[in-house]
């Protein structure tokens, strides 16, 4: 049996193809790979496209009552490039919905203009033997949602040279 090698990209459908391609483009430091009328393929990578926009009419925003995709994550390197992003859409007038540290990942939540919900993260932990002994402490299990924060906190916190472990500790 096989599993596949990395997810490549996701899909969404839209009735606001240009407003929802230059919403990931910004979001995402992206770039637009092809467009038409019908569809936008978009990376921000050396993938030819992460995230495809279907033009199909749709008008229906998500909500929890519908089935589908919850949310689409994308994670970045280091703190300092999520706080980086977090700045720079900050200025833009894009914030996030929801900041919460889930335990393995600290976790920016935004909602794109069709509704859909983009989480922005670094990973917690420096190895899976780290993120596994830290599941076992019971941790998760008390906890499986995770403490939010204050974005602007974090930042200030970041630049004030407190160490990575004690920023991305759960409280």
């Amino acid at each position: 049996m096989a599993s596949p090698g990395k997810l490549a990209h996701i899909v969404l459908r839209t009735g606001r193809l240009s407003p929802m391609t230059d919403w990931y483009v910004r979001v995402l430091e992206g770039r637009v790979t092809f467009a038409n009328e019908a569809l936008a393929f978009l990376t921000y990578d050396d993938e030819h496209h992460r995230v495809a926009l279907v033009a199909t009419g749709a008008s229906e925003r998500p909500t929890d009552a519908h089935t589908g995709l919850h949310h689409a994550a994308f994670t970045y390197t280091t703190l300092g490039d999520l706080l980086d992003t977090y700045q720079r859409l900050k200025r833009d007038g894009i914030l996030p919905f929801w900041c919460i540290n889930h335990g393995p990942t600290t976790s920016m939540y935004y909602e794109d203009p069709d509704g859909n919900h983009i989480e922005l993260q670094i990973d917690n932990f420096a190895t899976e033997e780290a993120l596994d002994e830290w599941f076992r402490s019971g941790a998760f299990e008390a906890n499986p949602i995770g403490v939010v924060f204050d974005p602007d906190d974090l930042v200030r916190r970041f630049d004030a040279g407190e160490p990575f472990a004690e920023l991305v500790r759960r409280a």
